[in-house]
């Protein structure tokens, strides 16, 4: 029975590139994921042989949901992702250099249609769809992993602005001539450091530069991550929370200024760090209000994400496909 109700309704697919791996999914209209699988990305330095490894483990995906003729197509959603021209540009974390016609590269494999945009972009459009933003017309999703990516929603559209690229909050200068970027050479930008891998750097940085007791202390610097940073915080170590309150204080600056410039209902929080919860949560509600002129405190919430992470970005990309002609 479950076959035959998938073959009689029509699907789409949904692919999120990360600079680590790549999620792929089959879903329906009511936004369920019906299969779902993933490859790695770092290990292609050729992006032919990804889209080579990609079809292999899709098609068999296709397959099960009852074949091409039922996809309406592909959605992808990718790092520095351009809407309009379907191109990959220039993206810091990923191993393809330059700009890679990702679009045209899928399509011409899997011949279905394809659009693509930023990952930040379709992580937005889910969550427009099917999570914590239903309904909202003005929104700003942030994306707290690997990196820091962000989607504007105005008056129930996504702003893309004359060139496809709006919405890179991540690349924002916070701290002038601050923190190296490795990817973009530019200093002080939210992503050095409310990402994960901003969160690692902060905590190195606390250890060189006190001596402050730490369970961190005890772990080697190859295996220091925003996961043991976390480990220790919630064990009280108050190094591991004082990264906590420096990272929501950057964060809760940068959320102010993006708040003031769109005026959203509510900025959707997604990704790895809001596992910390309060911890992360409480400093960057609390810095967020203080840095915003008064007509727009307490206006704003900030709620994390209703979409399971592994689905989100999936969701997202595949809404892409449902509005192609």
């Amino acid at each position: 029975m479950a076959a035959k109700s998938i073959a009689r309704q029509q699907l789409a697919v949904g692919i999120d590139i990360g600079g680590t791996g790549t999620k792929f999914g089959i879903v329906d209209r009511d936004g369920n994921v019906l299969f779902s699988g993933e490859i790695s990305t770092k290990k292609h330095a050729d992006v032919n042989s990804f889209i080579d490894e990609l079809y292999t483990e899709l098609s068999a995906l296709i397959e099960k949901s009852g074949g091409v003729g039922q996809i309406k197509g592909i959605g992808v959603g990718a790092p520095n992702g351009n809407f309009y021209t379907g191109t990959i540009e220039y993206a810091p974390n990923l191993p393809w250099k330059g700009i890679i016609p990702l679009a045209k590269l899928i399509e011409n494999k899997f011949k279905l249609p394809v659009t693509l945009t930023n990952d930040a972009n379709a992580a937005a459009i889910g969550e427009m769809m099917y999570g914590a933003a239903k309904g909202m017309r003005d929104f700003i999703m942030i994306t707290l992993g690997t990196g820091v990516g962000s989607g504007i929603v105005a008056n129930g559209q996504l702003i893309y602005g004359h060139d496809g690229f709006a919405g890179e909050l991540g690349h924002t200068i916070i701290i002038p001539d601050g923190r190296l970027h490795p990817g973009t050479g530019k200093r002080g930008s939210l992503e050095s450091y409310a990402s994960a891998t901003g969160v690692r750097y902060t905590a190195l940085e606390l250890l060189e530069t006190t001596d402050e007791p730490s369970l961190l202390r005890d772990v080697p610097k190859d295996d220091l991550d925003s996961k043991k940073v976390y480990e220790a915080a919630i064990q009280g170590d108050a190094l591991a929370r004082h990264v906590y309150e420096f990272t929501g204080r950057i964060l809760g600056l940068a959320l102010a200024n993006a708040v003031m410039f769109s005026s959203p209902q509510a900025i959707v929080l997604f990704g790895g760090l809001t596992k910390a919860g309060d911890l992360i949560l409480k400093p960057t509600r609390e810095h967020m209000e203080a840095n915003l002129i008064q007509v727009f405190q307490n206006k704003v919430k900030i709620l994390i994400s209703h979409l399971k992470e592994s689905d989100a970005a999936i969701l997202g990309a595949s809404a892409l496909a449902w509005e192609m002609k």
